[in-house]
């Protein structure tokens, strides 16, 4: 029997139809297969190792914060108060670092904190996070720092600086995950060097190892003091200096979170990122405090140049302890080395708001051109967007640069307290999701008995420091406006981002019950981690020889 030629245009729309529909079911099985991780898995490669992720760990608490701002923490504190800011905390860090390594290592998404906000406790949520965050990387604060450490050698105009490493931020994140993870790893260890530096020459400074100086020894915690007073006398004056400084401290450790915002760039992540960031409070104990406790022998708190606030690296306390030993060369040295922690930490600024910028696209609440991403993986449309804010950093042209520099100081480190207590809340949330759906703890892919404790003691910790973090305002004849902004705009800011995506996409919180843990732990299942174990350096090199 003859098929006509309307029957057969029949017979392919009908065969048309059922490749569409075979396509979109294979199509729709990979997106199950893929689920929450499907746009990490597809877009970003994988170009970040273990390595990296440990180096960049570590040095994240490493940066201008330490080497530029801890003068002014040291004139408001006294060394013992100083040295006590920094353990408080360090210990809240430390703690959040327990709570994300978890969290991350059971969900390792790009975006991190804001994806896992979405994921366990309310859309909106990560929605305010996500752009309080993209907010924060907007302000250049590291590229306003190179300019107050170059006046150390030259008094040219700060914008011949802010331009030229302004390329450099660009440029370093523009090509490929793997360059910038293998520029951090430089940097990394040229941190540690630094580190190591500074704590040898101040011993030496203070044992008497130099020609002509006496021992120091603990001569400064006598005279002046092991507490400084501010703004008023006494006791009370001495607890406001402690609890004053406690906002630059946090800026000397924000960028420590971090760790888990490339998961989705990092080969083996679940291991990678607990492993990189679970460490991390041993790691400040050991090489950050120890670095402060040098810095309260060597340098007094009520010093001249620290006092006058000079606007320059020549009142960094290392510098300035260095070259009232008559060490000539070494305060060179240190301010170069300072030079590339700052360019770090700027790239990381980018890396962060081109990362949440993604993040956000992949749940309608950016432009989906931020998901757009070059050949090797970069999403370039949300780099070339942050680096658009990076002119702001020429106010440190008409203004003093430390003024500036003081300025995005403060605006981040009430950022970072605002993420920090997200952290813990995702932790508790997820936490309370785990019990309520009979999971146990010991089913995640990683687990520390600590975590729930610590989740808690870092939310609450972190909540008060940014409550109290302009208290001075409040004290008769020291309100600021200036200061009193930066503290606390990131509050209203996110109460009104919370209620505008609140009421535009009427979302509502998860209960315990309701928290899609099955897709996460289906990805567990269908892209297991193969760990190798790591050879030591000589066995690589040898190897690569061979080769």
């Amino acid at each position: 029997m003859s098929i006509s030629s309307q029957d057969k245009e029949k017979v392919k729309a009908t065969a048309y139809e059922a490749d569409v529909e075979d396509c979109d079911i294979r199509s729709t099985d990979e997106t199950l297969k893929q689920g929450v991780l499907h746009n990490d898995r597809t877009k970003l490669k994988q170009g970040l190792k273990e390595r990296h992720i440990k180096m960049l760990t570590l040095v994240g608490v490493f940066g201008t914060g330490l080497f530029l701002s801890s003068g002014g923490t040291l004139k408001k504190t006294g060394p013992v108060g100083l040295l006590i800011a920094y353990l408080f905390v360090g210990i809240v860090v430390g703690c959040n670092q327990i709570a994300i390594a978890e969290v991350a290592s059971f969900m390792p998404a790009t975006g991190a904190t804001i994806r896992h906000a979405e994921q366990f406790i309310d859309e909106s949520v990560g929605f305010t996070f996500g752009w309080i965050s993209t907010y924060s990387s907007l302000m250049p604060g590291e590229l306003s720092a190179t300019a107050v450490i170059m006046r150390y050698w030259t008094d040219i105009s700060p914008a011949v600086f802010i331009t030229i490493f302004g390329v450099l931020f660009v440029v370093t994140n523009i090509y490929t995950i793997r360059f910038y993870g293998e520029v951090e790893y430089v940097f990394g260890w040229l941190k540690l060097i630094l580190i190591f530096i500074l704590i040898i020459s101040g011993l030496v400074i203070d044992l008497g190892g130099v020609k002509g100086q006496e021992r120091l020894g603990f001569h400064y915690w006598r005279d002046p003091g092991p507490f400084a007073e501010y703004i008023v006398g006494g006791s009370i004056g001495k607890f406001v200096g402690f609890w004053s400084a406690l906002s630059s401290v946090v800026y000397s450790y924000s960028g420590i979170q971090n760790i888990a915002i490339l998961a989705g760039e990092t080969k083996n992540s679940r291991h990678a990122i607990y492993h990189g960031a679970k460490n991390v409070f041993l790691r400040i104990i050991v090489l950050y405090l120890v670095t402060v406790f040098v810095l309260t022998l060597i340098v007094p708190y009520n010093d001249a140049l620290i006092a006058s606030g000079t606007g320059t690296a020549k009142s960094s306390p290392f510098v300035i302890a260095m070259n009232r030993a008559g060490i000539k060369v070494l305060p060179h040295i240190v301010n170069a080395l300072v030079l590339t922690s700052a360019w770090s930490a700027g790239n990381l600024a980018i890396i962060e708001g081109s990362r949440n910028l993604f993040c956000l696209a992949t749940k309608n609440q950016a432009p989906k051109i931020f998901l757009k991403t070059s050949k090797r993986g970069i999403p370039y449309v949300g780099v070339i967007f942050i680096s658009c804010f990076l002119p702001l950093a020429y106010m440190s042209c008409s203004e003093s640069s430390s003024t500036v520099f003081g300025w995005f100081q403060e605006l981040v480190s009430s950022n970072t307290l605002l993420r920090w207590i997200l952290i813990s809340a995702n932790h508790i949330y997820m936490d309370r999701a785990l019990k309520a759906q009979g999971y146990s703890r010991s089913d995640l892919p990683y687990s520390t008995p600590i975590a729930p404790y610590a989740a808690w003691f870092s939310g609450i910790m972190s909540f008060i420091f940014l409550l109290t973090g302009g208290f001075y305002n409040f004290i008769h004849g020291h309100f600021d406006i200036e200061s009193f902004f930066t503290r606390y705009f990131i509050i209203p800011l996110a109460i009104g981002l919370f209620t505008f995506w609140k009421l535009f996409k009427k979302t509502r919180y998860l209960r315990p019950e309701e928290v899609d843990l099955a897709s996460i732990f289906d990805d567990i299942r269908e892209n297991p981690e193969h760990i190798e174990k790591s050879k030591p350096i000589w066995a690589r090199l040898l190897v690569k020889k061979v080769e």
